[in-house]
């Protein structure tokens, strides 16, 4: 058995479905062994995409992504892919060959040894990676596997990869001790000290009638904690937020719900996370544009109970009074049990809601809105929908109006935050579950960054739908230009006939200048299943909901004067 051979047939033993790279010399061997194994192989038009495709893959289920590249430019182009799932922790393994030892330092094609000015393949991995490894010896090819596959699970999920030289792949090199991959997933149970910890300093601010607000992140989306949140919060009466990670855990029409908390979010939220005086978040690690720009203020006079499989989150951005480092749904699900001989259920309470049916949006132009696009996607979407947002204007409007119910998920491009990293990954999501509808909800920018991939979701019959918000701007890096030089320049571009090119990749295209146009097309993409764009003439006078403060626009506007006249002052 040859080493390639030997991969592909432990990556099958532990449940691998899909493999995505690109084509290269000395990623050849692992074409010829996935295309006579169960793996479903999908060759992509460029290696960026092929590890967005993993991560893609990892992301709403419990299986590994697997993604490889050729040696030299071929595996430099997964960076981008492993950093998101370094970032958004996503167990993803990366395979990429690598020169012949023997030659090594020579200068051979495609060299990334380190040596004689190559570049240094194994530091460039290791910076993207929990950790990189060079195979050396073919004997040692089901070893390397077994612990990389592990660590990419371990603890807090995250990439893993694997040179191959291509010495290790001449005929006459076997994988002699084949031996099928041992998987040890070994789940981050709560210390059971910690736990009671936050039962008795919860308890206590459910006895003494505290306004407690929870704050949910795509930590307990992963692990699965919404049935167990959904007790404990329902127990206790306590309202909660969600990140835009953490969008659509709880169904967003839930009673308790007050909306999405971050600076392009919901007033609903903000009100209650500044009436709170108990934050118990929960899979969430502060990020950005969930803490205004890490609002130095943000929880003062606040207790903090953070909740996290990561030591390393706690106490980052804002020291936690009580911490539990674990899995969110095994951390929940005790503290649910420690906590109910501690407080009795608490009396029903109404808390201000965000009102999904009251919102009306003022209509600018003959061109389609953003938000009543938003709108529009939640009223059609169906139950089982996974809606992947890129960067960019369009994920404000989605995560503002797009309304999730129970079984519906949505993710934004997380804490590394690519454009067209949903474009690509999508076909992954795909791959992973083949039952639901996959959308994704994309700025025409991104779309132009890989929109190529089009042929690859054509040739693999891949039924995801693309809805481009084109309005020919580059918008969020146009409103920054205004706000922080008052001018703005290169932002604006013309995009292609997309229902032409879409129809040249043999997917469907439509373009659609209207509400009710896009509720047609939308309805007949879902009914085809088969890949398809809907081009979305937006309005570009319309901006989305944001705010520089939890406070509010006008405060946040005052905020910013006042920082710029006395730049020195404390907030």
């Amino acid at each position: 058995m040859r080493v390639y051979e030997a991969i592909v047939k432990g990556l099958e033993g532990i449940g691998v479905q899909a493999a995505f790279g690109g084509a290269g010399e000395n990623a050849a061997g692992l074409m010829l062994a996935l295309k006579h194994s169960s793996i479903r192989p999908v060759i992509t038009r460029h290696e960026q995409a092929a590890s967005f495709m993993a991560c893609g893959c990892a992301m709403h289920s419990d299986r590994l992504g697997f993604c490889f590249a050729t040696a030299g430019p071929g595996a430099f182009n997964l960076f981008s892919g492993l950093a998101v799932a370094m970032s958004d922790s996503y167990p993803v393994l990366a395979v990429s060959g690598y020169a012949s030892l023997d030659w090594k330092g020579k200068g051979a094609l495609n060299e990334t040894s380190g040596v004689s000015r190559t570049p240094d393949s194994q530091a460039m991995f290791a910076a993207t990676t929990k950790k990189s490894f060079l195979l050396t010896d073919a004997s040692k090819t089901c070893d390397v596997v077994e612990e990389a596959i592990n660590l990419a699970f371990a603890g807090r999920p995250g990439p893993v990869h694997i040179h191959v030289p291509e010495n290790l792949t001449h005929h006459g090199i076997s994988v002699d001790n084949f031996r099928p991959i041992n998987l040890d997933r070994r789940p981050v149970t709560p210390d059971q000290k910690r736990v009671g910890e936050v039962a008795n300093l919860l308890a206590d601010a459910v006895g003494k009638g505290k306004n407690i607000l929870a704050l949910l992140g795509f930590g307990a989306v992963r692990s699965g904690a919404g049935p167990d949140l959904v007790k404990l919060l329902e127990r206790y009466q306590i309202a909660f937020a969600t990140t835009l990670d953490g969008k659509g855990i709880i169904s967003e029409r839930h009673p308790l719900s007050v909306g999405v908390f971050c600076d392009s979010g919901h007033s609903a939220a903000w009100k209650a996370f500044l009436q709170a005086d108990v934050i118990l978040a929960v899979g969430n690690s502060f990020a950005q544009h969930a803490t205004f720009g890490f609002r130095e203020d943000l929880l003062a006079g606040k207790t903090l109970i953070h909740i996290n499989i990561d030591i390393g989150e706690i106490d980052k951005v804002y020291k936690a009074d009580a911490a539990i480092i674990a899995d969110a749904r095994l951390a929940i699900e005790a503290l649910n049990e420690e906590i109910w001989p501690l407080a009795g259920p608490a009396a029903a309470r109404v808390v201000e809601q965000r009102d999904y049916d009251a919102e009306r949006i003022i209509h600018l132009g003959d061109e389609v809105h953003p938000g009543q696009l938003a709108q529009a996607i939640s009223k059609r979407l169906p139950s089982n929908a996974i809606v992947l947002a890129d960067a960019g204007a369009h994920l404000a409007w989605l995560g503002y109006y797009l309304e999730l119910s129970p079984g519906q998920f949505f993710r934004k491009p997380g804490g590394f935050g690519p454009m067209a990293g949903h474009v690509n990954g999508a076909l992954g999501a795909k791959c992973a579950n083949p039952d639901r509808p996959v959308i994704v909800g994309c700025g025409d920018g991104c779309y132009l960054l890989s929109g190529f991939e089009l042929l690859t979701a054509v040739q693999y019959d891949l039924p995801v739908i693309w809805i481009i918000f084109n309005d020919g701007e580059f918008k969020l890096i146009k409103l920054y230009q205004l706000e922080a030089y008052q001018e703005s320049g290169l932002v604006e571009f013309d995009n292609p006939d997309y229902v032409a090119y879409a129809k040249a990749c043999g997917a469907n295209g439509y373009r659609v200048d209207t509400i009710e146009e896009f509720e047609s097309a939308f309805d007949e993409a879902l009914a085809l299943s088969k890949p398809a764009i809907i081009d979305v003439h937006i309005t570009r006078l319309a901006l989305p909901h944001y705010s520089p403060s939890p406070k509010g626009l006008i405060a946040g506007i005052g905020e910013m004067i006042e920082e710029r006249l006395f730049p020195n002052r404390e907030r």
